[in-house]
């Protein structure tokens, strides 16, 4: 199996002539691990984000605290997964709150270990946002509503379960599906919308799966008989988009939403419904136009305005990311 490469580096310094850096944090699917939309993080790092990953203590598979001490999952079966939120929710305000102590010179680690260079320069908790994949994206309402810091939020095809369902948000959210998985399908997503009084987007990527929206897109199909997967049961959970594209897409449509929210910086590709094609041109052509898409991006939003073509943009590589873990209870 090849794995992606990656320009992650443990303890990378942060450049500090960028000054304080805007946030986001991520929060992974069900007994997920900080690391499995290294694809989708390492990017938004790339960009200039300070990017914080969760691992959700007797939750994730294995989380590992200082002296090796290792915390395995602990939920039981039939666990509630609105209770489960409810705890992520409580873990996101735990790590703001770490955030800030580091914004104001504090060194929050437990064994004292020094921090990156040039993080306590760029941390800060005035420009925040937050996604997260499966249950991490339905996580992020019930975080939002629990912390006021958070200034935007982006759910990649994750179920809603628990208060904030029914809860007004007048935050800009973004709700980025599969396929199959829609308003339509999910009452969760229905309800929920019908509660977003910021400015809300509501996407699907076409032809993907469940899955599309982690790095098992790649590493799945080079070695599926390791993760015991028929080739059925590949295309029910990746679908049938390009891999390679489908992580260009969400790139695009992530940095778009969290620039112009934590950023003040406008995007045209989120102005309109249009159709993402796959091509090497890596453009975005308006809905009905005359090529016929092969795997698309539906955008959907309250008031639509009039339709843009756009050009995905190039990023510049040079990544800031952290890692910061509570403590188990």
């Amino acid at each position: 199996m090849t794995l992606p490469t990656t320009a992650g580096h443990t303890g990378a310094s942060v450049d500090r002539r960028a000054g304080k850096l805007p946030v986001l944090l991520y929060s992974p699917g069900l007994h997920g691990h900080r690391g499995q939309s290294t694809a989708l993080v390492q990017d938004l790092a790339s960009r200039g984000y300070l990017v914080i990953t969760l691992d959700h203590t007797h939750d994730s598979g294995d989380v590992v605290f200082p002296g090796g001490r290792h915390e395995v999952n602990m939920m039981p079966p039939g666990s509630k997964s609105r209770h489960t939120i409810a705890i992520r929710a409580a873990d996101t305000h735990f790590v703001i709150d770490q955030l800030g102590k580091i914004a104001r010179g504090h060194n929050p680690d437990v064994e004292h270990k020094p921090l990156p260079h040039g993080l306590t320069q760029a941390a800060s908790t005035k420009h925040l946002g937050m996604f997260g994949s499966s249950l991490g994206g339905g996580s992020v309402a019930a975080a939002m509503h629990a912390d006021s810091r958070i200034d935007a939020g982006a759910n990649l095809d994750g179920q809603l379960f628990g208060s904030s369902v029914d809860k007004p948000l007048d935050r800009p959210f973004m709700l980025f599906s599969s396929e199959r998985h829609n308003r339509n399908s999910d009452r969760s997503w229905a309800r929920f919308w019908k509660h977003l009084h910021g400015e809300r987007l509501d996407l699907k990527l076409r032809g993907s799966g469940h899955n599309s929206f982690v790095d098992n897109q790649v590493l799945f199909p080079q070695a599926p008989g390791a993760f015991g997967l028929a080739p059925p049961q590949l295309e029910q959970i990746l679908g049938t988009i390009d891999p390679n594209r489908s992580i260009e897409v969400q790139r695009a449509y992530l940095a778009a939403f969290f620039d112009k929210h934590l950023r003040h910086r406008h995007s045209h590709l989120l102005d309109s419904p249009h159709t993402i094609t796959q091509r090497s041109t890596s453009s975005a052509e308006p809905t009905g136009g005359r090529r016929r898409p092969l795997h698309r991006a539906t955008v959907r939003r309250a008031p639509p305005h009039e339709e843009n073509r756009v050009q995905s943009s190039q990023v510049s590589r040079g990544p800031h990311a952290a890692h910061l873990r509570p403590r188990p209870s």
